[in-house]
């Protein structure tokens, strides 16, 4: 079988660590990245401090949106 003939699958990004900065966060969601440190500030999205940075955790944003329901 030729790879012209394989189905065509979108790249999924691959993440090495369950934590991202709010402006990877933002390239990731699309959204510009004063509207990322706004929810970040409001507890909109979980954060966790390191130092002097804060660093989004997307496990937990996962689990959340998991763990929601939302209507149909």
């Amino acid at each position: 079988m030729d790879q012209s003939s394989l189905p065509a699958v979108a790249a999924l990004p691959v993440y090495a660590s369950p934590l991202v900065t709010r402006e990877r966060f933002a390239e990731l969601v699309g959204l510009p990245i004063g509207v990322v440190i706004g929810f970040a500030n409001r507890g909109y999205i979980p954060t966790v401090s390191i130092g002097k940075y804060s660093l989004v955790n997307l496990e937990l944003l996962r689990k959340r949106c998991l763990e929601r329901e939302f209507p149909d």
